[in-house]
C-alpha cells in the first residue's frame, strides 16, 4: 500500500447529518478506493491507511521491476512479526510517555528521564512518523497539541548542537508533516529550521557545532574550529525539502554553498576528509572513513540526487567518486572466514577498525545499485559489496551470546606480501579472482561463513562491546530485502528483534547493553531516541509484505524520516540556478 495513493480525510471528521451524508457519498461514489481514513478510531486492523501528503509533489514513475510486494500475496507470518514490533513500540512510548514525557529520552532501568538534546521532547519528535507509518493514529494526534506549543527556546548559554537537530527534529517535523499534511508541523519546521540558520555564518558557510535558538549566537564543539564532514553534508536534504515547501531562497542557497564548496575542493581520489576547517574551508586531516566522523555524509550525496527528482547532477557525481574510493580503498577481507568489512584510513594506511555505524554502507550501495545508471561492472561490484558487507554485519550479531552485535571492532587482517601489497584490500582480490576466471563463482568475501560463537575462532576482537540499540545493520537489512526481494535479511533481521526482546527489554522500554557476549546482559540505563525513530521503524517496514514507503517514491534521512520525492518547478530551478542533467550523462538515471 503505497502513502502517496492511500485516501483520507485525516482531520476532516463528519459535523451534523448533512456533513456527514456528502462525506459518505463522496466517499461512495466519487472515488475509486472506499477505505477512507474515519479518524483515529477506525478499524483496527486497517493500520496502513494514511492521511492525505501536504506540500507540492509531482509523483515520478516507479522503477522498473521494483519489487513493491515481491511475494504478490502476503504471509500470516510476516504481519504477526510486524505486529509484535509495533507492541515494542507501544511499549516503549508508553514508558517514555510515563516516566520522560517532557523531556528528551527515557531512562528505562530505573525509569528516569533526561535532557540531553535541548529538552524539547525529543523521543516525541523523533518518532511522529513511525506512529504515522504503524497505524498508531491516537498516539500521533495526542502529540499535535503539544508540538502547537513548542517555541524552541533556549536558555541563554544553551545551545543546540546543530547536526543532531537537523536530522532528529527539524527532519522529524517534515516527515510527518509529508505523511499527515498536520500544517503545524510544518509551521514549525519553518520556526526551527529559520531558528537554525545563524550555524552557517561562517567565512564559507560550513556549520557551526551549535547554535542558540533565541540569540542567535553560536559555538564550537569539542573539535574546536573544525566541522565534521558528517556535520557539513547532513543538512541538504531537511533544508532544500524545506525551501521547495515553503519558497524560502534562503534554505536551500545556505546548504548548497557547502555542496559547492565540496565540488570545487581540491580532495584526492574521491577521499573527502573526516574533518574540514571552518575559517578556510579546506580538509584538516587524512582521514577517509564511513565512520562516525563521516557516516551520513555518503549518505546525503546519493539521497539528495534521489529526493529531488534526479535533477541535481552535482550530488550525484559526487556520490560516484565517493563511492568508487570507499570501494577502491576501504574494503578488506579478513584471513580465516573470509569476512568483507569496511574501515577507515588515515595517509591510505587501515586502521582495520570497523564501527557498527558503518553498517549502513551496505544498504547505501544496494540503494545506489538500484537507482544509478552504473555501468554493469560497476553495478555487480556495488551488489557484491553491499551483501558482503551486510553478511558480516549481521555476523557480528550471531557470533555473540545474545544475538546482539557490538559496537567497533578490530579486525584481524592478512599481511601485505610482494603478491599483495595492500593485504586482504577487496578490491585488489576481486581482480585477481577475475583474472583467474572466476573460480568457484562466489567473489571473495561473499562466501557466507557460520557463525562463531567461541570468540577465539572469530575473525575480530570487539574494542567496545556494548550494543547501543543502534539500527545502522537492520536499515541495511531493509534496503536489500526490498531491493533483492530475499527473505533471508527478513529472518535475519526477526532474529535481531528477538534479541532486543530477550536481553534489551525493561518494564518501561528498552536499554543499551553493556557487554553483547555475557549473559545475562549487563542493561546500561537509557533508550536512545533513534531507538524508536529507526531501529522499531526500519523492523517494522522489513516485516510488512506492502512496501509501505517505496524507495523510489521515498527517501529516508539519516535519522530514517522519510521525505518524498519532489520535483524543482522551473521557477525554482532558474531561481536556484539548477542545470538539468545531460541527457548523454552515463550516470544519468
Amino acid at each position: 500500500m503505497d502513502l502517496l495513493r492511500t485516501k483520507k480525510m485525516y482531520r476532516f471528521l463528519p459535523i451534523g447529518a448533512t456533513a456527514t451524508l456528502l462525506l459518505w457519498a463522496f466517499a461512495h461514489f466519487g472515488v475509486n478506493d472506499h477505505s477512507l481514513y474515519n479518524g483515529p478510531h477506525s478499524d483496527e486492523h486497517n493500520h496502513h491507511q494514511f492521511p492525505h501528503l501536504g506540500g507540492a509533489w509531482h509523483s515520478p514513475p516507479p522503477v522498473a521491476g521494483s519489487p513493491h510486494n515481491p511475494h504478490g500475496r502476503p504471509d500470516a507470518r510476516w504481519s504477526k512479526r510486524a505486529d509484535a514490533v509495533r507492541d515494542a513500540f507501544s511499549h516503549a512510548w508508553q514508558g517514555y510517555q510515563e516516566y520522560a514525557g517532557t523531556h528528551d529520552e527515557l531512562l528505562p532501568v530505573f525509569n528516569g528521564s533526561v535532557d540531553n538534546f535541548n529538552g524539547w521532547r525529543l523521543t516525541l519528535v523523533d518518532s511522529l512518523d513511525t506512529m504515522l507509518i504503524m497505524g498508531l493514529h491516537d498516539e500521533f494526534q495526542k502529540t499535535i497539541p503539544v508540538i502547537a506549543n513548542m517555541t524552541f527556546a533556549l536558555r541563554e548559554g544553551s545551545y543546540a548542537p546543530f547536526f543532531e537537530t537537523v536530522i532528529r527534529y527539524l527532519g522529524g517535523l517534515l516527515s510527518a508533516y509529508a505523511i499527515s499534511g498536520e500544517p503545524i508541523l510544518l509551521s514549525r519546521a519553518d520556526d526551527l529550521g529559520t531558528m537554525l540558520l545563524p550555524a552557517f555564518n561562517t567565512t564559507h558557510g560550513l556549520p557551526m557545532y551549535a547554535v542558540n535558538t533565541v540569540s542567535g549566537k553560536t559555538r564550537t564543539g569539542w573539535s574546536g574550529s573544525s566541522v565534521l564532514w558528517a556535520e557539513a553534508l547532513s543538512c541538504q536534504m531537511e533544508y532544500k525539502y524545506l525551501a521547495h515547501l515553503t519558497g524560502r531562497r534562503e534554505y536551500f542557497e545556505k546548504v548548497e554553498r557547502i555542496m559547492d564548496l565540496m565540488d570545487m575542493a581540491s580532495i584526492t581520489n574521491g577521499e573527502f576528509p573526516t574533518k574540514w576547517n571552518l575559517l578556510t574551508g579546506k580538509p584538516l586531516n587524512n582521514q577517509f572513513s564511513v565512520g562516525a566522523f563521516a557516516d551520513s555524509a555518503h549518505e546525503y550525496l546519493l539521497k539528495q540526487w534521489l529526493l529531488t527528482g534526479k535533477s541535481e547532477p552535482k550530488a550525484r557525481d559526487l556520490y560516484l567518486r565517493d563511492a568508487e574510493a570507499i570501494i577502491k580503498n576501504l574494503l578488506y577481507i579478513t584471513p580465516n572466514r573470509q569476512l568483507l568489512y569496511v574501515t577507515d584510513t588515515i595517509n591510505s594506511k587501515p586502521s582495520h577498525t570497523f564501527e557498527h555505524l558503518s553498517c549502513f554502507l551496505p544498504g547505501l550501495l544496494a540503494l545506489g545499485a538500484h537507482t544509478l545508471a552504473l555501468s554493469d561492472r560497476d553495478r555487480e561490484l556495488h551488489k557484491w559489496a553491499a551483501q558482503g558487507l551486510a553478511y558480516t554485519c549481521w555476523l557480528t550479531y550471531a557470533d555473540q551470546a545474545t544475538g546482539l552485535g557490538p559496537d567497533e571492532m578490530h579486525m584481524t587482517h592478512m599481511p601485505a606480501d610482494e603478491a599483495h601489497p595492500h593485504g586482504g584490500r577487496w578490491f585488489d582480490l576481486v581482480a585477481e579472482w577475475e583474472q583467474m576466471g572466476r573460480p568457484g563463482g562466489v567473489p571473495p568475501g561473499l562466501a557466507e561463513a557460520p557463525p562463531a560463537k567461541d570468540s577465539s575462532e572469530r575473525d575480530y576482537h570487539a574494542m567496545k562491546t556494548a550494543y547501543l540499540l543502534r539500527p545502522e545493520t537492520v536499515e541495511s537489512f531493509y534496503i536489500l530485502w526490498r531491493t533483492t526481494g530475499d527473505e533471508v535479511w527478513r529472518e535475519r533481521g526477526w532474529s535481531v528483534f528477538e534479541a532486543i526482546e530477550k536481553h534489551a527489554k525493561t518494564a518501561s522500554g528498552y536499554a543499551s547493553v553493556f557487554n553483547v557476549d555475557r549473559i545475562p546482559a549487563p542493561l546500561k540505563d537509557e533508550m536512545p531516541s533513534f531507538f524508536t525513530a529507526e531501529t522499531l521503524k526500519y523492523l517494522y517496514l522489513l516485516f510488512q509484505d506492502e512496501e509501505l514507503i517505496p524507495l523510489d517514491r521515498w527517501v529516508f534521512n539519516t535519522e530514517a524520516h522519510p521525505l518524498p520525492v519532489f520535483e524543482w518547478a522551473e521557477w525554482e530551478k532558474e531561481r536556484y540556478g539548477i542545470t538539468p542533467p545531460s541527457s548523454a550523462s552515463p550516470a544519468s538515471a
